[in-house]
């Protein structure tokens, strides 16, 4: 008999396994956790002696892996509602930024508050993601621009994670706009990114990953090129906002580095999808920012199928552009605007989002040895968290198997 600390028994199991194809689907399946990792998840018929400390009768409902958010921008102070009614009233959202608006707006709030005023701002925005089964969020920086404040806002967020049961991947996105006491010199700030920020970010074990905004109103081509290899210097992976308002070749030029994902794509071009498949650079759809922009370039999500690009789905959580706090919804947003079929929304808030955070190795699939976190659910069929609005089925939430 293998002893076990938990056994969830008579459920029905959408793994995710890319070997059982589909949603990896097992009726009748158990999972068996030890030490907050899986020992068995599949068939009951097949599952070896166990001996569990304690079990759980599932009677019937579905258990999935715990969802993953994969691009946030949870941590800031203040919003932007005024932004919004701005917005309403015909302004763009370039036009905004460029009249100190948008990004330095938050930018603001956020240099003003404390650490411990981000996370009491924060805790909410998260506890609406882990009260919908999230048991994993990638937070970025970016609101601080400022070597202080883009460390503050990364410690916040790793704080996160001792103030819930929850797993925090941390993002520096110091090149995210240009502050205003660099407005005159974009390069400059730039260096200050490359040679100050990213080192020191590194060296204090901050961030997971480095991101950008290739666009217009954030930085050109060149600008983050030199951003990405100050960190692969440093060990760190990369990720970029992309082609989100224009193609500026940013999503080939991350492929070509080996990004783990390109975000947004709105704009993107058949060749750098080609870039991105071989790659294997994750393509992470973003549609809570483009209906709350009014966007009507939809990504290409035909030439991401054609090409098998693997594509997530994400909240972007953020004040300006996308004040969303529900990934079921977003994938709901996935499903009606950009046309992403019920598997390709759940596989993108979890194996495909473990994949774009570089994590699939832990999280993401329900398989023996990885992290037991778990979202069970009062549904019928899958196909339910993806077609409701405003309406939340969550059962449990295990994080760690608890």
């Amino acid at each position: 008999m293998i002893p076990a600390d938990h056994l969830w028994k008579n459920a029905r199991l959408a793994s995710m396994r890319a070997d059982l194809g589909g949603l990896g689907i097992v009726e009748d399946g158990i999972i068996a956790a030890r030490d907050g990792r899986i020992l068995y998840a599949g068939p009951a018929s097949d599952a070896p002696a166990l001996n569990p400390v304690t079990v759980t009768d599932c009677q019937g409902r579905w258990i999935t892996p715990g969802l993953i958010d994969c691009h946030t921008h949870l941590v800031h102070a203040g919003d932007r509602a005024h932004e919004f009614e701005l917005r309403l009233k015909g302004a763009t959202y370039e036009e905004i930024a460029r009249a100190g608006g948008g990004i330095v707006s938050t930018m603001r709030a956020t240099r003003a508050a404390d650490e411990a005023e981000l996370i009491r701002q924060t805790i909410p925005r998260l506890d609406a993601l882990l009260a919908e089964g999230v048991t994993t969020v990638e937070v970025k920086s970016g609101y601080g621009l400022s070597l202080v404040d883009e460390l503050k806002m990364l410690r916040a967020a790793r704080a996160l994670a001792a103030a819930r049961p929850v797993s925090i991947a941390t993002t520096f996105l110091g090149a995210h706009a240009v502050p205003p006491e660099f407005a005159d010199d974009h390069d400059a700030y730039i260096d200050l990114v490359c040679r100050k920020m990213i080192p020191a970010v590194a060296a204090q074990g901050l961030a997971d990953s480095v991101d950008g905004f290739c666009e217009g109103i954030g930085f050109s081509l060149s600008q983050v090129r030199r951003v990405f290899h100050a960190a692969k210097t440093q060990g760190l992976a990369i990720k970029l906002h992309a082609e989100q308002l224009s193609n500026l070749q940013g999503a080939a030029l991350a492929a070509s580095l080996g990004a783990l994902s390109a975000d947004h794509l709105e704009h993107v071009d058949e060749g750098a999808v080609r870039a991105m498949a071989q790659a294997n650079t994750v393509a992470v759809m973003l549609p809570g920012a483009f209906y709350f922009t009014r966007d009507t370039k939809l990504p290409p999500i035909d030439l991401f199928r054609r090409h098998g690009v693997v594509m997530a789905l994400a909240t972007d959580c953020n004040p300006g552009t996308a004040p969303l706090t529900s990934l079921l919804l977003a994938m709901n947003m996935g499903a009606t605007l950009f046309r992403l079929s019920v598997e390709e929304c759940l596989l993108g808030v979890t194996s495909h989002a473990a994949q774009a955070l570089g994590r699939l190795d832990s999280v993401g699939t329900l398989e023996a040895g990885k992290e037991c976190d778990l979202a069970i659910w009062d549904i019928e069929r899958p196909a339910e968290l993806v077609y409701r609005m405003g309406f939340n089925p969550l059962h449990a939430r295990i994080f760690r198997g608890k």
